[in-house]
């Protein structure tokens, strides 16, 4: 065959096979036609398609107010996030937010490496309602009505003091809400350019190093088989295995167990700062400034000429309140000992050193 007659063919060839990519590709989208397969049905889609960009797009319309909010949160988020946000082993919703954050748009306590919480990283409100949206409650995702994943998030912001306890979220209002690190984003980083600064320089962990890890979110023992068990769900192959989670079923034979904090010794008397971490106290207070309640060291200063301090701060801390230090109530500790509450009511007393 000549050489003009190889490339007529090799020309022919290649029109031959662009036609037929094109009609595969044609089949392939318009789907079914190969006997496996088929086009996504709109509601299909619209089952998948739920993101809530931080420009708005995806935004449900509806509305929730925070009253009713704190109801729902109650009943299905404190269990796992704490009365207040404080956290029961999984990340701390409260917390970290000052008047001048709201000012400045910059989360103050990031760059002090202090505590990191919703409120305090997020820069956008609806970066919050898209993942309670489609993640929230851990044990029944996606079981909210758009009325009540505005009405929690109108209620988490309202923990962070960054709306008040009447406001309403609304599809209208929520790219107004004002962040406390809304301009703490940036994009001059390695990940946009290979010219930016990179995320990662690794100088840090090259000497100071932290002797101890402390790990600051993790899934609580009687939580880890709500979705079934993970070893039956993930595919035998690659380095990645799903762990039994039946292990962890309440009541089955063998099951992993919480273990139950040691009790503390008559003689000393419970220790003021094992009370204070084992009923998550810290969360929402610090020694000497403000989170979400008082100091401990405010709270002694304001309640130190009362005769009956002590057992004043006893009864408040097992019963709880609202008005004294503002308008975010304190939930009650009915699991507080009377010798603990006495421990901590002694300590702040005395200066909550």
């Amino acid at each position: 065959m000549s050489s003009s007659r190889k490339a007529r063919w090799a020309a022919a060839g290649g029109v031959i096979s662009i036609v037929l990519a094109t009609s595969v590709l044609a089949q392939t989208v318009e789907g079914g036609r190969f006997g496996f397969g088929r086009v996504a049905t709109p509601q299909e889609i619209a089952g998948w398609d739920i993101d809530v960009r931080p420009d708005g797009h995806g935004v449900r319309k509806g509305k929730g107010d925070a009253r009713r909010g704190q109801e729902i949160y109650d009943a299905q988020c404190a269990s796992c996030h704490g009365t207040f946000g404080e956290s029961n082993n999984y990340m701390v919703i409260a917390g970290g937010v000052t008047k001048e954050d709201l000012k400045t748009g910059r989360a103050a306590s990031l760059k002090a490496g202090e505590v990191r919480t919703v409120g305090n990283k997020l820069n956008y409100a609806t970066t919050l309602w898209d993942y309670i949206n489609r993640a929230m409650p851990w044990t029944n995702p996606q079981s909210l009505s758009v009325e009540d994943v505005y009405a929690v998030t109108a209620y988490v912001l309202h923990l962070n003091e960054i709306v008040p306890e009447d406001f309403e979220l609304s599809d209208q209002n929520i790219l107004k809400v004002q962040m406390p690190n809304r301009n703490g984003m940036t994009t001059e980083h390695g990940m946009r350019s290979v010219a930016g600064k990179p995320d990662v320089q690794g100088s840090l962990c090259m000497k100071d190093c932290v002797k101890e890890v402390k790990v600051a979110s993790e899934l609580p023992t009687f939580a880890r088989n709500a979705h079934g068990n993970l070893a039956e769900q993930k595919r035998p192959l690659g380095p990645m295995r799903g762990i039994d989670t039946t292990r962890y079923e309440q009541g089955k034979a063998g099951a992993v167990k919480v273990a139950a904090a040691a009790p503390a010794t008559a003689a000393a008397g419970p220790n003021p700062a094992d009370v204070l971490k084992a009923r998550a106290c810290t969360a929402c207070h610090a020694v000497a400034s403000k989170v979400v309640g008082p100091s401990f060291q405010e709270i002694g200063t304001k309640y130190a000429s009362r005769g009956d301090a002590a057992a004043y701060l006893v009864e408040k801390m097992k019963s709880g309140g609202v008005g004294a230090w503002g308008q975010i109530p304190m939930p009650a500790q009915p699991a507080l000992t009377d010798a603990e509450a006495q421990a901590v009511a002694k300590w702040i007393l005395g200066g909550a050193k």
